[in-house]
């Protein structure tokens, strides 16, 4: 009887309407904590989860159309003129070599010696012809074969590229308009193309900007009196040496050219615009809150003249650009002619196949931009850039402009985006730790200085760079040379350091 009660009273408990309620709900609240859990795990392992075998850098694409049985060149020199969007090209060396473990030829400082003829022994690490491979070479300096060949290999390839010397004078005004004593004393590139002579003084330091620049950097002498037999025999010289010359104003054929030259992927090829500047200065509303006052109270200007300078830097009339095609006549010439050879290259190449080409490069190039960049790949202003150790360098009175990673990328894809965007300056410090790795220094012994040496890789004692001292950038290029305060410049004249600049000392107070 007993025991019949009890059975009654369990089945109660179990079938009826409060047990089944009171169970359910128990393991509804099991379900809905284990799932919260393996949502989080998610989250939080996401990274982890996804492999570099699903990063889109590794999906079919990123090879692009088929090259045949050729091999990658990876012994390279290119020749890294001004404003002509080589940074962007350097970048794309940077990446390759990277990837890849290849040796660069990197400076001492930023550039290798420049603007002095390119000298071997500015090569860290060069230990004479062929006592040790370099790969790949493309930092700035003023060309000098005999020296490069000293360095490089025998099967390496040349390149370069060229811009039309009225958008590198406009560009280089804006940029060096503080560095270049021709430009500065100009109150805008139309006043400066109007009678050049009158600003321009070939005797003072960095004027080299100011007139054919390509010309300069192929290392010839700029101010030369332009003859036709004098360009023709500048531009042999060239051909015999470069097996690729590109063209700034057709930066995308000019890649698929470089791409099948060199026997590359398609994505190592694909860039993002680098050290590209603010086209439009916001004077809008008055000058105090735009980046051209900033910029003027950075430089120690007047806000006046930079509203002038706002309103004027550049423009010029068609009547100036001839001028100033008068003015460059010796890169007018190179860039005329190289010009026709680039599209006598693209008729060979095949205009079908090219434009076939450039429209994957472009597509894979917004594929990648919407993987990798905020704001739909726009690029943005320096201090926008939350991530301090990718802001591009800024110089002149113009913005120069980066970009911003996309938030919650796993690893891999992020690692590949951000050398992607990662400016010069910062590439090529991340490349020298890598290439030679720091040792633990010496504790100097009582009595003795630090001289700034350390031990590098090998035994041999190098200076620091920039990146890890006190030395500073002189001069306006993003990349200048590095130096320490007392040093002697190019020139002879003595540095000293004000402000956040090194200032030849005979300038101090300018």
């Amino acid at each position: 009887m007993i025991f019949r009660r009890r059975a009654r009273m369990l089945r109660w408990l179990v079938c009826g309407r409060l047990g089944p309620v009171w169970m359910w709900k128990a393991l509804l609240l099991f379900v809905a904590i284990g799932f919260a859990g393996q949502l989080l795990g998610v989250i939080f392992n996401k990274s982890s989860v996804q492999s570099a075998g699903r990063s889109i850098f590794s999906s079919p694409d990123a090879q692009g159309p088929s090259l045949g049985s050729c091999q990658p060149h990876t012994h390279i020199m290119f020749l890294k003129t001004h404003k002509t969007a080589s940074s962007t090209v350097l970048n794309m060396l940077y990446r390759f070599g990277d990837e890849r473990d290849l040796r660069f030829a990197l400076p001492l400082g930023y550039q290798l010696g420049y603007p002095l003829p390119f000298n071997a022994h500015r090569v860290k690490g060069y230990r004479g012809p062929r006592a040790v491979e370099f790969h790949i070479m493309g930092n700035h300096m003023r060309f000098n074969k005999a020296e490069t060949e000293k360095v490089m290999p025998a099967d390496t390839f040349y390149f370069s590229i060229i811009r039309d010397p009225v958008a590198l004078a406009e560009s280089s005004f804006a940029y060096y308009k503080e560095v270049a004593p021709a430009f500065r004393k100009a109150k805008s590139l139309g006043d400066f193309a109007d009678d050049p002579k009158k600003y321009y003084d070939p005797r003072l330091r960095n004027n080299h900007y100011a007139r054919n620049l390509l010309w300069f950097d192929f290392g010839m002498d700029h101010n030369a009196n332009f003859s036709v037999a004098l360009a023709q025999r500048a531009e042999a010289m060239i051909r015999r040496t470069f097996k690729l010359i590109l063209v700034s104003e057709y930066f995308d054929q000019s890649m698929i050219l470089l791409r099948h030259a060199l026997c590359w992927p398609l994505d190592a090829v694909v860039s993002f615009s680098l050290n590209a500047r603010q086209q439009k200065p916001s004077v809008i509303g008055g000058m105090s809150g735009s980046w051209v006052g900033k910029a003027a109270a950075a430089a120690g200007v007047g806000a006046r003249v930079v509203r002038s300078q706002a309103k004027t830097l550049t423009n010029v009339t068609e009547e100036q650009r001839e001028k100033l095609r008068q003015w460059n006549a010796l890169d007018w010439h190179l860039y005329k002619s190289f010009n026709r050879t680039f599209w006598e290259e693209i008729n060979r190449f095949g205009h079908s196949q090219m434009e076939q080409e450039v429209a994957l490069l472009r597509m894979r190039r917004e594929d990648l931009a919407r993987v990798c960049l905020r704001d739909g790949g726009k690029p943005v202003e320096s201090h926008r850039i939350r991530d301090k150790n990718i802001r591009p360098y800024q110089s002149g009175l113009v913005k120069i402009l980066g970009y911003e990673l996309q938030l919650g990328l796993d690893n891999a894809t992020r690692t590949a985006c951000l050398k992607m965007i990662r400016p010069e300056i910062q590439y090529k410090d991340v490349l020298d730790a890598k290439q030679f790795p720091r040792a633990l220094p010496a504790q100097p012994q009582p009595g003795q200085q630090n001289q700034g040496l350390m031990v590098a890789a090998g035994g041999s004692l190098l200076r620091q760079d920039s990146s890890r001292t006190g030395e500073r950038l002189v001069g306006g290029e993003a990349g200048g040379r590095t130096v320490e305060e007392g040093e002697r410049d190019w020139d002879g004249s003595r540095l000293m350091r004000r402000n956040l600049t090194l200032l030849r000392g005979q300038e101090k107070g300018r």
